[in-house]
């Protein structure tokens, strides 16, 4: 099976290294293409296998299955300029959550879905969130099932939680590594351990942390639990994130949906079709 990568930004290098990694797919397997084409150059040198091609209709005539790695306002047009090469054999993919497979759908004839990657793929980890169209074969399903398998743990999700979801496993790295570097930052001004210590025990404790939950030792609620002893310290910090974190998290996931909204309006506009 041949895969192609319209787009080589952040998530389609990202993705396209990490199929190649896991084993999904051979670099000769993969054929690739970025508006800037020095992007797709870079990814050929790490990846020598690869075929760099000047245009995205190249790419969807040689591929089988095409992943659409472009901003939301960008795939409309793009899949116009793609129509025709689009034979009912093949499968599109868009991994941009605001645009539904319905709106796939409505504009070419083969198969369609949607999956949501996350950076935490790129170490063949975390969850890749997947939607398939009405009309995507059971072979499709079976194939792309296989091939994000290769790198993470595929969840197939209700459009209608697309946001929250993509908040938790895509969104969320940013988010928690946000937080993860405040916590440094108020370690080394508050004490005297230096930035680089405290990096470093932190990524660990981060590492450990995942381990833990990985290896079903204990559940997020059961671990707080034995940490925290009764009247110990852990037990002080626990106390002041109560009081300060407030509705700092139903604030983000306001504003994220928000956001999200506001780009839904955008290509709602462009594919008339909600």
């Amino acid at each position: 099976m041949k895969i192609g990568m319209i787009g080589t930004g952040n998530m389609g290098r990202i993705l396209a290294e990490a199929l190649i990694d896991g084993n999904a797919v051979s670099p000769s397997s993969m054929i690739v293409t970025n508006r800037t084409l020095m992007k797709a150059a870079e990814l050929k040198k790490a990846y020598p296998g690869i075929t760099v091609e000047s245009s995205a209709v190249a790419v969807a005539e040689q591929a089988d299955a095409i992943f659409v790695c472009v901003k939301p306002h960008d795939v409309y047009p793009l899949l116009q300029e793609l129509k025709q090469s689009l034979t009912n054999d093949k499968c599109i993919i868009s991994i941009t959550s605001p645009i539904s497979v319905d709106q796939l759908e409505s504009t070419v004839t083969c198969s369609v879905a949607r999956a949501i990657p996350s950076i935490t793929n790129r170490a063949l980890a975390g969850v890749s969130l997947i939607t398939y169209g009405k009309r995507c074969s059971d072979e499709w399903k079976e194939q792309l099932n296989s091939l994000l398998h290769s790198i993470s743990k595929p969840v197939e999700i209700n459009p209608n939680i697309t946001r929250v979801a993509s908040d938790i496993v895509s969104c969320g790295p940013a988010f928690f590594s946000y937080l993860t570097q405040q916590f440094i930052l108020a370690a080394v001004k508050k004490t005297e351990i230096d930035y680089e210590t405290a990096t470093k025990l932190t990524s660990e404790m981060l590492i450990g942390l995942g381990e833990l939950l990985n290896k079903e030792f204990y559940t997020l609620p059961t671990l707080q639990e034995k940490v925290c002893v009764k009247g110990g310290i852990t037990g002080e910090g626990i106390k002041i994130l109560e009081s300060e974190l407030g509705a700092i998290f139903e604030h983000l996931f306001e504003a994220t949906h928000g956001k999200f909204e506001d780009d839904l309006n955008k290509t709602r506009d462009q594919f008339g079709i909600d």
